[in-house]
């Protein structure tokens, strides 16, 4: 005869995840490409794990760097599981190594991004387009791709944050001549032109947030902003960028998380980055 489990185990529910790996063509960028979409599902019995799941679930876009893709964050982290416990819907797109632009020589990765990519998510999946339940993050170039969506529209997303960012790619581009890389200088030049087409765009970081407070033109200031979370390791070559920009937002008078820790530029850094910034959103009541 089989033992009666007490009654708390019975209803006891847990969380997993159900992931999809979604093939589609894009219309602007006229090939067919592939994001992984994480979304909780509610099972009873699983065990070790708690999944909060529902309709209308808030959604996080988080975005990969330069030499990863769409699989990446599955593959190097537990982010499934740390978006299972706070019920949170995860969409991971491809873009090769684009930096989140409309390319010079390229695809209209930009367009894909902040359009195309949204309508496609509300038309495969039951997930919130609610403001306040739409987050974005991302590591390295994903931190600035981030960014740059969080910035340049800040009425649809409640939360950014930005791991490692590479928030400077001009900065970078001018490292690579005084290095002689000139393959990653060429490589540059595909996404941004030559010479770059940054400094005072949309494309600069630096530019949108001076645009977001007003800095430029009071009356375009945003009346809505997202909450900015921004993170780096002290040993990671991309720290001055990041310092360059949190000293810049806290100028202009934009609240901004800032931390930094020590860390070089890799993934257990990030494993940590993403459960922080979790932890973060939910003391913020956005979770």
């Amino acid at each position: 005869m089989r033992p009666t489990l007490p009654q708390t185990d019975v209803v006891e529910y847990t969380r997993r995840m159900a992931l999809f790996q979604v093939d589609f063509f894009s219309q602007v960028l006229q090939i067919a490409t592939s994001m992984n979409v994480i979304i909780p599902e509610p099972s009873a019995g699983m065990i070790g794990q708690k999944t909060i799941a529902g309709a209308d679930q808030p959604v996080l876009y988080l975005l990969h760097g330069l030499s990863d893709d769409h699989t990446i964050w599955i593959r190097r982290t537990n982010v499934d599981r740390y978006a299972g416990a706070r019920g949170l819907a995860v969409v991971m797109p491809a873009v090769g190594r684009s930096y989140y632009t409309d390319m010079v020589a390229g695809s209209d990765y930009w367009r894909f991004v902040s359009d195309e990519l949204p309508a496609l998510v509300e038309r495969f999946f039951r997930l919130s387009t609610a403001p306040e339940k739409t987050f974005v993050a991302g590591l390295s170039m994903g931190g600035y791709g981030a960014l740059r969506l969080a910035l340049s529209f800040p009425n649809r997303f409640a939360a950014v944050g930005s791991f490692s960012g590479a928030v400077d790619p001009l900065a970078l581009v001018e490292g690579f001549k005084k290095e002689r890389a000139n393959d990653r200088v060429d490589e540059f030049a595909l996404m941004f032109g030559d010479p770059p087409r940054i400094a005072g765009t949309r494309r600069d970081l630096f530019h949108l947030a001076s645009l977001l407070a007003g800095h430029l033109d009071e009356s375009a200031a945003a009346t809505q902003r997202p909450d900015i979370y921004l993170c780096c390791g002290s040993e990671d070559f991309l720290v001055e960028q990041n310092r360059r920009l949190r000293s810049h937002l806290d100028k202009l008078g934009i609240e901004v998380e800032y931390r930094e820790a020590p860390g070089t530029h890799e993934w257990s850094f990030w494993d940590r980055a993403i459960q922080r910034f979790f932890d973060w959103l939910a003391e913020r009541g956005r979770l």
